[in-house]
C-alpha cells in the first residue's frame, strides 16, 4: 500500500503524513496559525521562556554553580542556554530598572533648576551687603576646596615619590603653585553674565568656548568637552547627561561580563578554556540580576532597610563562592580566596575605569 506523503511548508520537502513533524526542519506539520500561537512562538524563539526557563531559574537561585557544571558536562538541551539565561533576565532588569532611571533624571533635572533658580536670585539683589556677604561665602567654600584638592595631591604625589623621584621641597612647591589649577580638563568658573551677554547677541561657538576658558591650541576631545559644556549650559538640564550614562550600561555589560571571564580565567589558569569560564559568568550574571530585579520590585512597594540590602548583596558573594567551589571542584578555602580576589579587582578597578569611560562618554555623545 502506497504511504500519502505531505509537503513541508516551511522548506517544502515531502515527508510521510503519519509524521506530526517535518523530519528535514523540525516545523509542525499541522501548524494552524492562532494567536495563541503566534505569541507563544515569539516569546519561545527570542526568549526561550518555555519548560526549560522554569526547569532552569530555581536551580540557578538556589543551586549555585549547578546550571554552569551540567552544560559543561554536555546537559545543553535540558536546561536554558547560559546567553539565553542572560539575555531574558537582563531584559526584564532594565525594564524594571528604567522607572527608576525616569526618576532620577526628573529628580536631577529638578534640583539643578532650583540651583539656577537660587542662582538667578542671587544677581538680582539689589542689597550690595547681602550680596557680597553671599558671595564672600561662595568665596570661603571655593578656598576650602581648593585645600583639600591641595592636601589630596600632595598626599598622592608623596605615595608615588619613588616613582617621580621629587624631592619633599619640590612636591610642596608644586603643591603651593598659584597656577595649581591651570591643567584642569575644563574651565567650570566661567562669568556666566558674560556667557549669556554672547549667546543674547548671537556670538560664534568659539568666541563663547574662549569666554569660557578654552585655550587657542585645545585639542578635539577638550573643544568637545567645551561644546557639550556649552550645550548643557543653553539647556539647563543635567538629566539627559544621566539618561545617556543609563542608556550605555546595557551595552557596557557584554563588555564587563567576558572581562569577568577573563579574571577567572587566570584565576583558574588549568582549569578548563576560557568559554568555561564564560558560561559560568553567564550564569551568575543572570543571577545577580535576578536579585537586582527583586529587590527593584519589592522597592516599588515598600522601601527596604539598608541593612537588608547590605546582606541581600553580602549574599551575592556568598553565592559566587559556593558557585566556585562546585564548578571548579575545589575546596573552600581556594573558593574564598579567589571569591575575594576576582570581587575586588572587579569591583575596585575594572568597575570603575568603565565607569570613568560611561561618564565621559555619556557627557560627550548626549
Amino acid at each position: 500500500m502506497e504511504k500519502s506523503l505531505e509537503t513541508c511548508k516551511n522548506c517544502e520537502q515531502q515527508f510521510d503524513d503519519s509524521f506530526n513533524f517535518c523530519p528535514h526542519c523540525g516545523q509542525q506539520a499541522k501548524d494552524e496559525l492562532t494567536v495563541k500561537v503566534l505569541f507563544y512562538n515569539t516569546i519561545s524563539n527570542y526568549f526561550s521562556f518555555d519548560a526549560r526557563f522554569f526547569k532552569s531559574f530555581l536551580p540557578l537561585l538556589f543551586r549555585p554553580g549547578f546550571l554552569a557544571a551540567k552544560f559543561i558536562q554536555g546537559k545543553r538541551l535540558l536546561y536554558l542556554h547560559p546567553a539565553q539565561m542572560y539575555l531574558f533576565i537582563a531584559v526584564v532588569f532594565f525594564f524594571l530598572f528604567s522607572f527608576v532611571q525616569r526618576s532620577q533624571v526628573r529628580t536631577l533635572d529638578e534640583k539643578l533648576a532650583q540651583t539656577l533658580k537660587e542662582d538667578a536670585i542671587i544677581e538680582k539683589i539689589e542689597d550690595e551687603f547681602v550680596k557680597d556677604s553671599i558671595l564672600q561665602a561662595r568665596s570661603e567654600r571655593k578656598k576650602t576646596e581648593d585645600s583639600i584638592d591641595r592636601a589630596a595631591l600632595k598626599q598622592t604625589l608623596e605615595k608615588n615619590q619613588y616613582l617621580s623621584g621629587f624631592t619633599d621641597k619640590q612636591i610642596d612647591s608644586l603643591v603651593a603653585a598659584d597656577d595649581f589649577r591651570k591643567n584642569d580638563i575644563i574651565n567650570t568658573d566661567f562669568n556666566s553674565q558674560s556667557v549669556d551677554s554672547l549667546i543674547a547677541m548671537g556670538a560664534s561657538n568659539e568666541v563663547i568656548y574662549k569666554q569660557m576658558g578654552m585655550n587657542d591650541d585645545a585639542g578635539y576631545i577638550k573643544r568637545r568637552l567645551y561644546a557639550q559644556a556649552l550645550k548643557f549650559y543653553k539647556s539647563r538640564k543635567g538629566g539627559s547627561i544621566l539618561q545617556a550614562f543609563y542608556d550605555t550600561i546595557p551595552i557596557a555589560m557584554f563588555f564587563l561580563l567576558p572581562i569577568f571571564a577573563f579574571v577567572l580565567k587566570l584565576l583558574h589558569l588549568k582549569k578548563g578554556r576560557y568559554a568555561h569560564h564564560l558560561v559560568f559568568s553567564f550564569y551568575y550574571f543572570s543571577f545577580l540580576f535576578t536579585v537586582f530585579s527583586i529587590i527593584l520590585g519589592i522597592n516599588f512597594i515598600l522601601d527596604i532597610p539598608d541593612w537588608l540590602d547590605f546582606l541581600i548583596m553580602l549574599s551575592t558573594f556568598v553565592y559566587l563562592v559556593m558557585a566556585l567551589k562546585r564548578f571548579y571542584t575545589q575546596g573552600w578555602f581556594k573558593s574564598l580566596f579567589k571569591g575575594v580576589v576576582a570581587s575586588f579587582v572587579f569591583l575596585s578597578v575594572v568597575v570603575p575605569i568603565a565607569f570613568v569611560f560611561l561618564g565621559l562618554f555619556a557627557f560627550l555623545f548626549y
